[in-house]
């Protein structure tokens, strides 16, 4: 009897009944005598199979297809390509060609590995057999961790039960789809069995395998106050790497990758997305091997990572979303865009207006008092602004980056009184009052550092690297997490407090926590980032009420993980509109509107010295959760009427704007004179053209901008000049933009279907 056959005895009599196989016209199939699985989404299918050696083996992913897909495996004698002992003498069978669904050190795989495993006895090996499955309605859900989530009957689940017999580890995968969003999302689960120590080396999460295919690479790269600039480059042979070493998942790579088809555009092609649901550290990587096979691969980050699984204990890798798209980038980020609205952001805002608040970090800085506060807050009161948020600076002795991280209790000299004091002052103007934070963070200079220094990440014996003359605090550590959270609470106990931005402001060095063991290290950065979640967590049951908006020096954690507790994110500290196109650009791919916070401030810039006009800005801003980052005091008259328009215009449109389609029109960073996008209503019933130009020139040339998500035989008004235009004839022959004189213009246009 073949392995396969005594692994598929011992689930009939393990499960019995308790899952039944489903029907054809459900989103999970399983097809017994062939050992095949199959997910379909909506448009889409995902397959495969246990073959006759309990491998679990990957056969298909794309468009919706039925049937088996098995004919697409072939089997030759390879060179150097090494055979199962189950294979006997057939040297066609080898798993260095063959499609896997999670593979492993230890194999005869020499492509990059998904799981490495260290044994107790110091071997580096891992043989992952089939033992059985279970398919369940609704959403897995992940302790500890951020993970879509979803109703009963929104969603089905397929557990599947992989073994190693020698080392006694048992490796749950999970897939869970949404049918009607095209998505597909998967995690992974370890479970020592035995009665030895093992340990992680490598945990990914997903690994797409294919068989042949000329494909690109599309990432998004950056650095602090320029990130996720998109790249898109051919697969070539060998690895290509993305990934953070930093302890976030960092402003230089965002964690979320594409696998496209050479032709594919925003309209057309086939195309594939993978995102983690993680804030720390990352790896990608893409792999063209020696047959021109591609594997593509997302989970924790190897480096700095060494986990003891002790007997009994449990390890669960971070979720991964995957999506597959034949109509081009479009269409898969409007996915992205659907789903992680719906089914990952929680809370009060989830599906409500964002109030359009001030911060007053550009107005301000460190140099204000409570009374500077107030005066700011009465014009934003009378511009029509809805919330008033605090930055940096309320606490402690904190009037530079130097001091006071840690010591969360109200500087009220600087103040003029109390929190409570201030924030009923700033309530009885109608606005509503946010505050700024950075609890993973402590200064030396702090009563806090001073009473627990070995709550921050030093090296015994080495001075520690410093970031924004701060240290980072070891929330792996749950006193630490405890305190914090202490702390905060008193703080948002003591005042109406309805939104919190929550930042984070440097990089993780000189990882050592003095709780754990020499051996134990390489754990400290994921239980720091169960520390985090935890505290989020708490925060958001406490504060059901309040706003979170995440920030990491801007855009430093702009990822999946955050969204599931901060529904909004910083895009960038960087506040120049005509950077921000670039920056919003790229965070469109794989990030819905509303998650994007996008802030009028300035000029000259404070990033970039460039001068836009507060038209721009605003246009600029919109594409995201709206609000202003400056003194409204200091602006003119003329400016300020613009402020009170703009958010209006921000009310009119916001069901467009957030729950409409997205469609990037231009590519700014190939398109250099103008960038356009667009917000079509999901009924096609209307859509918001924005236009800025990027550059002048004497004598230019007419630019047309084609239109997207229309009905094309609907009759389009453009509200603001009463003309007329065909669905049909705005798609496809597309409108002139108006010349405007000057650098960094821009112009709208509001269609409303009227036949």
């Amino acid at each position: 009897m073949t392995v396969f056959a005594e692994n598929m005895q011992k689930w009939v009599v393990n499960i019995g009944n308790k899952s039944k196989v489903k029907e054809k016209n459900m989103a999970i199939e399983y097809q017994k005598d062939n050992g095949i699985f199959t997910i379909h989404t909506l448009n889409t299918t995902y397959q495969m199979m246990i073959d006759e050696y309990g491998f679990l083996l990957h056969l298909y992913y794309g468009s919706r297809i039925s049937g088996s897909m098995k004919y697409l495996l072939t089997y030759y004698d390879r060179g150097f390509s090494g055979n199962p002992y189950d294979s006997g003498t057939d040297r066609t069978y080898s798993l260095d060609v063959l499609p896997m669904e999670y593979p492993c050190q230890g194999q005869g795989d020499f492509r990059t590995p998904a799981l490495i495993i260290q044994n107790q006895d110091g071997s580096y090996s891992c043989d992952l057999r089939y033992q059985g499955f279970q398919i369940k309605k609704g959403k897995y859900g992940l302790p500890g961790l951020p993970a879509i989530y979803a109703e009963e009957d929104e969603a089905e689940t397929l557990e599947i039960y992989m073994e190693d017999q020698i080392s006694f580890v048992r490796v749950t995968l999970f897939y869970s789809v949404l049918p009607e969003y095209d998505i597909i999302t998967r995690a992974v689960k370890l479970v020592n069995l035995g009665e030895a120590s093992l340990r992680l080396e490598k945990v990914y999460t997903v690994c797409l395998d294919f068989l042949y295919g000329d494909y690109d690479f599309i990432q998004f790269y950056g650095r602090h106050a320029m990130e996720r600039n998109l790249q898109r480059s051919p697969i070539v042979h060998g690895a290509q790497v993305i990934g953070s070493r930093r302890g976030s998942s960092s402003h230089q790579y965002n964690p979320f990758m594409i696998i496209a088809d050479k032709t594919t555009v925003e309209d057309m092609g086939n195309c594939y997305g993978l995102s983690f649901v993680y804030s720390g550290g990352f790896k990608g990587e893409v792999e063209k091997d020696q047959y021109n096979q591609i594997r593509a691969v997302l989970g924790l980050q190897d480096e700095l990572f060494s986990y003891e699984l002790r007997a009994g204990e449990s390890f669960y890798g971070p979720e991964a979303v995957l999506s597959f798209s034949s109509r081009g980038l479009s269409v898969l980020s409007g996915n992205y865009h659907r789903v992680y609205s719906e089914h990952l952001c929680r809370g009060k805002y989830k599906n409500k207006p964002r109030p359009v608040l001030l911060n007053n970090w550009e107005a301000t800085y460190f140099n204000f008092t409570g009374d500077k506060i107030c005066e700011i807050a009465k014009q934003a009161a009378a511009l029509g602004v809805e919330m008033l948020v605090l930055d940096d600076g309320w606490f402690g002795k904190r009037d530079n980056d130097a001091s006071s991280l840690g010591d969360w209790y109200v500087n009220e000299e600087k103040m003029g009184g109390t929190l409570g004091e201030l924030v009923k002052k700033v309530n009885s103007l109608g606005l509503k009052f946010g505050i700024w934070l950075e609890p993973e963070m402590v200064s030396e200079d702090s009563d806090l550092f001073r009473a627990h220094p070995d709550w921050a990440f030093i090296i015994p014996g080495r001075k520690p690297v410093r970031g924004r003359c701060q240290l980072v605090q070891d929330f792996s550590r749950k006193e630490v997490v405890d305190y914090i959270t202490e702390q905060v609470f008193k703080v948002l106990d003591s005042a109406n407090i309805e939104y919190v931005k929550w930042d984070m402001n440097r990089s993780i060095t000189d990882v050592f926590s003095a709780t754990r063991d020499n051996n134990n290290q390489g754990q400290i950065l994921y239980h720091y980032m169960l520390g985090l979640y935890a505290f989020l967590e708490k925060l958001l049951i406490r504060y059901p009420y309040i706003l979170i908006e995440g920030c990491s020096g801007g855009g430093g954690r702009f990822d999946a993980g955050m969204l599931y507790y901060t529904p909004q994110i910083w895009c960038s500290d960087n506040t120049d509109a005509i950077n921000r196109i670039r920056i919003q650009y790229g965070t469109s791919f794989g990030y819905p509107i509303a998650a994007v916070g996008a802030h009028v401030t300035a000029v000259p810039n404070h990033q970039t010295g460039r001068v836009t006009s507060i038209k721009t800005r605003g246009i600029v801003a919109m594409a995201g959760s709206f609000g202003y980052e400056l003194d409204l005091n200091k602006i003119t008259e003329e400016e300020k009427q613009c402020v009170r328009q703009q958010i209006q215009e921000y009310h009119k449109y916001w069901d467009l704007i957030h729950n409409g389609n997205y469609y990037r029109l231009t590519n700014p960073f190939e398109e250099t004179e103008l960038a356009a996008w667009e917000f079509a209503g999901a009924d096609q019933s209307e859509a918001l053209l924005n236009t800025v130009t990027m550059e002048a020139y004497g004598n230019p040339p007419t630019q047309y901008v084609k239109l997207k998500g229309l009905a094309p035989e609907g009759i389009y008004r453009d509200e603001f000049t009463g003309k007329l235009y065909g669905g049909a004839a705005l798609m496809t022959a597309g409108i002139p933009v108006p010349r405007m004189e000057g650098e960094y213009q821009s112009w709208q246009a509001h269609f409303i279907i009227c036949a």
